[in-house]
């Protein structure tokens, strides 16, 4: 890819040749002007004559593909960028492999550096052992060190005895155990304490980590979702201001604290936050055992207490949440994922309806987040209150199909139910696509595939569906319906990919044979089957601003 001149800022005017313009305008578009940070015109090449005299840069796309820059609905992003530059644990094939890696971890950073040790993305399922380790092993591998371990999931961690002993009171606390991965109000008071001995210049180089991994790969804009029971106000507003600062993808954020009226709602506000949404937990996760469910975990005993996980907040609470988020213009959310929990958002959503008004709460675009396991009326009421699914599909290529976690955790018959894509589509219900990194990697184009070969074929959706749901559909879910896609007026927010041949992939061939018919007007994407490369990012503008280009450009 070259360029006639230097690249220049967003308020220089560029015209970009010679490759493939991903854009409703024009399914057979190959050139697209960007003009003052937004898309000014798209079209074919010879109408690109046109406009070469009177632009400040000329870009040969040398046949690149040009799409729309991913949105990532579903970000932590100082917690990605810690884990992109500390202990990763994601990779250990076993038990004593990951004590190794702690090992390693700790010695290589002496205690008066770095007092207290962060790790993450243990997953014990994965390994033969299928066993946590224990706090003994723990204490062994840190040298008596605090550590802090969160499972993949976020949901439960292991620690050492000098973290707990940096918590006083932790022992009284629910979801404590006393040689067992910590849960709930446990888990949240270690993972506070762990966080505050993070420095804010630590914090300031994992944001910007973050942000480099995200524009590295196509990502232009990410939703953070922080909260008091996730990160702290310290957190939240610095990244909104480095945002702000420094190029980069777009930040927009969302603070999950429960508000139940205008007080509460100012306050959410006052800190930059488009919404009391993201992480509000109405439960935990189906790894941790602490999703909430309508019948019990098919792994625990009849004996253990938590058969059935936990629900944090009933419908009445979520009643009063959705109802002062509305009257006060913002968005509420939710964390929801099993059957117990998506019911309980559906039914107070359906509660505050009635208070204020359906097309009020449709309007207001409310969202949830994760929504993996629904009942068909959960899924209807989906529908009919407006809500966005904010969801995952990489979630269901990590654990989904007959041998994965999901399975071992409610059974073959359940677990084929998560994660319904197809069905929601067909529904009406908007789809936002994220990570939740570090819970699974910054990946976009590996999050479109996994939705596309759904590890449950009736939950397929189209290739095409799957990157309009990474791409305009994360600005929908902030209400915004004018950008996420390559057509004049839309903000300049694209990435350039080298890629193989283009294609069209829908699990109906019926659909694809047409789709590929030129009367169809569908523009191709790149052939996304598993064991296929995926498209390497070239160059990723925000707002007509390059953010990133690649080491070979």
């Amino acid at each position: 890819m070259t360029s006639h001149t230097a690249p220049g800022d967003s308020h220089r005017t560029v015209l970009l040749r010679g490759g493939e313009v991903h854009s409703p305008a024009d399914p057979f578009a190959t050139a697209m002007v960007v003009e003052r940070g937004h898309i000014a015109w798209v079209g074919s090449e010879g109408a690109a004559d046109s406009f070469a005299e009177g632009v400040d840069e000329v870009m040969d796309l040398e046949g690149a593909l040009v799409t729309p820059a991913f949105t990532d609905a579903h970000v932590h992003t100082t917690a990605t960028g810690l884990a992109l530059t500390g202990l990763d644990l994601s990779a250990a094939r076993s038990l004593p492999e990951a004590l190794a890696l702690v090992r390693a971890h700790r010695e290589a950073r002496p205690a008066a550096g770095d007092g207290v040790l962060l790790g993450h993305g243990w997953d014990a399922d994965s390994w033969p052992e299928r066993r946590p380790p224990t706090r003994a092993e723990l204490d062994d591998a840190a040298g008596g060190r605090p550590l802090y371990l969160p499972r993949v999931d976020v949901h439960s961690a292991v620690v050492t005895t000098a973290l707990l002993d940096l918590v006083p009171g932790v022992t009284a606390l629910p979801g404590y155990r006393p040689d067992a991965p910590l849960t709930d109000a446990a888990h949240h008071a270690v993972r506070a304490a762990a966080h505050r001995a993070v420095s804010p210049e630590q914090r300031t180089e994992a944001q910007r980590a973050a942000r480099r991994r995200a524009a590295s790969l196509g990502i232009g804009t990410l939703h953070e979702c922080a909260g008091p029971d996730i990160s702290d106000e310290d957190d939240f507003t610095a990244l909104l201001a480095l945002a702000k600062a420094e190029p980069g993808p777009r930040i927009h954020g969302y603070w999950a604290e429960h508000i139940s009226d205008e007080k509460g709602a100012l306050r959410v506000r006052g800190l930059g936050a488009m919404g009391a949404a993201g992480d509000l937990f109405v439960d935990g996760s189906l790894g941790s055992h602490t999703a909430a469910l309508c019948a019990p975990y098919a792994d625990r005993a009849d004996t253990a207490a938590d058969r059935t996980g936990t629900l944090h907040l009933d419908a009445a609470a979520i009643e009063a949440h959705v109802v002062a988020c509305t009257e006060a213009g913002l968005q509420a959310g939710f964390h929801a994922i099993g059957d117990a929990a998506t019911a309980a958002v559906t039914a107070g959503v359906r509660a505050a309806a009635e208070r204020l008004g359906i097309a009020r709460i449709r309007a207001a675009r409310h969202r949830v987040e994760h929504a993996e396991l629904l009942t068909p009326a959960t899924l209807a009421a989906f529908a009919d209150l407006g809500l966005t699914a904010s969801v995952q599909p990489a979630f269901d290529a990590a654990w989904g199909g007959p041998d994965g976690m999901y399975a071992r955790r409610l059974g073959a018959g359940r677990a084929a139910a998560l994660n319904p894509y197809a069905a929601l589509l067909r529904a009406g219900v908007p789809l936002a696509f994220g990570s939740d990194a570090p819970v699974t990697p910054l990946d976009p184009w590996g999050t479109v595939r996994a939705a596309a070969f759904h590890r449950t074929p009736e939950h397929r959706i189209s290739v095409r569906a799957a990157f309009t749901a990474h791409t305009r559909g994360g600005w929908r879910a902030i209400g915004r319906d004018d950008a996420g896609t390559l057509v004049p007026g839309a903000p300049a927010d694209y990435a350039v990919w080298r890629t193989e041949e283009l294609v069209v992939q829908a699990p109906d061939d019926r659909v694809a044979r047409w789709s590929t018919d030129p009367r169809s007007g569908t523009p191709g994407l790149p052939d996304l089957t598993p064991g296929r490369p995926l498209p390497e990012a070239l160059r990723t503008v925000v707002a007509g601003q390059t953010v990133f280009v690649g080491p070979n450009e």
